[in-house]
């Protein structure tokens, strides 16, 4: 287990920095995969969050961000790539003058740098969509039609 743990103090007061964890949150949901809830409170709001190899909250004041973690064994080994990308990120965002803002424009800039590495068309080797679901073992045989029965014959 790895834990992380970062305080950051901001200007914002509590109504701007509850707007930008709340945007966090639903997008910690959406790309991270994170199941987070949020409890607004009069002075102080938490955001918890958990996904599989982690889990967590983050206390947000009129004048401060904290934010404590656990990490699996899995990620706990990315523990220091983790806090420094969250660090720098956190950093970069209070130096703005409109965090909210340089969130949303972050984001943006991420979507559109993935959507350029995303193929264009699927590989050569790739099958086609309604191929790629077919079962793999053969089905089993269809049961033969009935046998018309043969006109009975009259009887003289």
């Amino acid at each position: 287990m790895a834990d992380i743990h970062i305080v950051r103090a901001h200007a914002l007061g509590l109504e701007q920095a509850r707007k930008l964890a709340f945007r966090w949150a639903e997008v910690a949901e959406k790309k991270l995969d994170m199941e987070c809830t949020y409890a607004e409170g009069s002075e102080a709001d938490v955001v918890s969050f958990k996904r599989a190899g982690a889990h967590g909250k983050l206390k947000v004041t009129g004048d401060r961000f904290e934010l404590s973690a656990r990490l699996g064994m899995l990620l706990g080994v990315f523990k220091h790539k983790i806090e420094t990308e969250i660090v720098r990120n956190l950093d970069q965002l209070l130096g703005h003058k409109d965090p909210l803002h340089a969130f949303e424009q972050g984001l943006a800039k991420h979507e559109a740098k993935h959507a350029k590495h995303e193929p264009k068309h699927a590989p050569k080797h790739a099958k086609p969509h309604a191929e790629a679901h077919k079962p793999t073992t053969k089905a089993a045989p269809k049961p033969a039609a009935k046998a018309r029965a043969a006109p009975a014959k009259k009887a003289k």
